[in-house]
């Protein structure tokens, strides 16, 4: 015999729907007064806000904390070429919540060219993920009677010492890869250091200084509204940005191939497992189709992949580094 039940009496039913409703209001009420489990990851960076690094930092932070389902807040420590932020993740507790969005040059330049640095790179970091590398694209003013690389070599051999370049100042990226051109080049250059890529693109456009190499992510704002003139790109392919623009290497310039890159770092202690979940989550970032797109067309290549691939890149270039920058030194 099927079991039935008697109709229940209106107060009865009444009472139950208060106390159902009452219920999901308190739950409601306490989740959303419930902090989150996880705290917020800082992503260290070491440039000032408003930078190359920075914008670069603060798109992939968005992808990153998308992906770990945790918020990642970029935190600007400006100082001494990125050292000062990279510092501070060194001696940072390895509990995974401070990470530093580390720009090349402090990693392979400045350990050359600084008589003593707070930390080493190789060994006071745990390299996490490659996140993107980038060329520099080499500019002259308009004015110039050479308006190729061919016609500036030759110029620049017939008139030694008279071609002058800017850059973000001593043992910056830029003023290396000019340095590097000049040597592979076998010509005579001028250096004028700035504070940054800004004031020094505003003399190559004034005709102060003749050229500069600058990150293609800004530098071709510069050559696509007609201010400079781009002549080449320092990296080994042509750039998809700019695929109008040869390399140095095609022109003439021997084993000349020149990227910087960003690297996701933390304190050397991190356990393997913060740096495996770190990793994963990184990749998945820079896969999200409106991550990558946006950094495709500010001339970025995406580089991803295990952590080795950043220790490997790092040993060559602070090596290849080393051989440039003797006799330059920082104070």
């Amino acid at each position: 015999m099927p079991f039935s039940k008697k109709p229940a009496r209106q107060g009865s039913r009444t009472r139950r729907l208060w106390l159902t409703t009452a219920l999901a209001l308190a739950c409601g009420a306490a989740s959303a007064q419930t902090p989150a489990s996880d705290p917020p990851i800082r992503l260290v960076v070491g440039y000032a806000a408003g930078g190359p690094v920075d914008a670069a930092a603060r798109l992939f932070a968005v992808a990153f904390g998308k992906e770990l389902g945790q918020t990642v807040l970029v935190e600007n420590r400006p100082g001494a070429g990125g050292v000062t932020g990279g510092d501070s993740v060194a001696k940072a507790a390895p509990n995974g919540l401070l990470l530093y969005f580390a720009a090349s040059p402090t990693i392979t330049i400045s350990p050359n060219v600084l008589k003593s640095m707070p930390f080493d790179p190789a060994k006071d970091l745990a390299p996490i993920a490659p996140i993107l590398s980038y060329a520099n694209v080499l500019v002259i003013n308009k004015e110039q009677p050479f308006k190729s690389l061919p016609e500036l070599v030759a110029y620049a051999k017939a008139h030694p010492g008279k071609l002058a370049y800017g850059s973000a100042g001593i043992g910056s990226s830029n003023h290396l890869s000019a340095a590097l051109f000049a040597q592979r080049a076998g010509i005579d250059l001028n250096h004028v250091p700035y504070r940054g890529n800004a004031p020094a693109m505003t003399d190559v456009i004034g005709g102060q200084i003749q050229m500069m190499f600058d990150i293609i992510s800004t530098g071709r704002n510069y050559v696509q509204t007609g201010r400079v003139r781009a002549v080449a790109v320092s990296s080994k392919e042509r750039n998809a940005s700019m695929p109008e623009v040869p390399t140095l290497r095609e022109l003439g310039i021997p084993d000349y191939d020149v990227s910087g890159w960003y690297g996701l770092y933390g304190p050397a202690k991190l356990p393997a497992e913060g740096v495996q979940k770190y990793n994963e989550a990184a990749r998945r970032a820079l896969g999200q189709a409106e991550i990558k797109s946006k950094l495709l067309e500010q001339g970025y290549d995406l580089w991803t992949g295990a952590p080795l691939l950043l220790t490997e890149r790092a040993l060559r270039e602070r090596a290849l580094w080393a051989t440039v920058t003797k006799g330059i030194q920082l104070d």
